[in-house]
């Protein structure tokens, strides 16, 4: 059962919709027992990276979402979800994000005809083939939304990079710790694939 932690943000029921469809079993939550006692648990974001935390904090989730991280269970961060697993962003310098790993979040430079936010399909260059990408080939296009950006400090968590203006560190993957800056939930069946391997993931396949 994969708990999708509920704060508010407005991509929830998008993604509980995507897991429902590929046959998993999934509830919506903030009840600090019903995240830790869940299989697996995901982190969606939508919005600013203040508000967020500020969201979090309300409803006492940020500390449960670290210690649903370090128990060691498979969780996957969504968008804002894995800018939030990182310290702090340019957008909100004084909210303190999960702190999981090391790196900068800041603002996409534009520049040379380049919209912000960032809207719309991208394709990945995956370095990483490990169990978030386990069936995935070649250079799939993904869809994004975002105006910040990750810079990963350790890029050997780094699973995808895309490149719009600048390198965008676009998926981690460490120990039982995933996220994606797009959105698989609105990635049809190249994110219905991710999806479905966090799923095998957290059935332990």
């Amino acid at each position: 059962m994969i708990a999708i932690i509920d704060y508010g943000a407005g991509n929830i029921q998008s993604v509980r919709k995507a897991l429902a469809h590929i046959g998993c079993d999934c509830f919506v939550t903030r009840e600090r027992e019903d995240i830790l006692k869940a299989d697996g648990a995901v982190l969606p974001g939508v919005g600013s990276f203040g508000d967020t935390v500020d969201s979090l904090n309300q409803f006492g989730i940020k500390d449960t979402a670290v210690e649903y991280i370090r128990s060691g269970k498979p969780f996957l961060g969504i968008c804002l979800g894995l800018q939030l697993l990182f310290p702090k962003s340019e957008e909100s310098p004084e909210a303190e994000g999960l702190g999981i790993f090391d790196g900068s979040i800041t603002k996409i430079p534009g520049g040379e005809g380049l919209k912000i936010p960032h809207m719309g399909w991208n394709s990945l260059d995956i370095l990483k083939r490990g169990r978030l990408f386990k069936g995935i080939g070649g250079n799939p296009y993904v869809y994004f939304v975002h105006s910040f950006f990750l810079n990963a400090a350790d890029k050997n968590i780094v699973a995808a990079q895309t490149k719009y203006g600048v390198t965008i560190d676009a998926a981690v993957e460490s120990g039982n710790v995933f996220a994606t800056q797009f959105h698989p939930e609105k990635s049809g069946d190249v994110g219905l694939k991710i999806l479905q391997n966090f799923a095998e993931i957290v059935g332990g396949k």
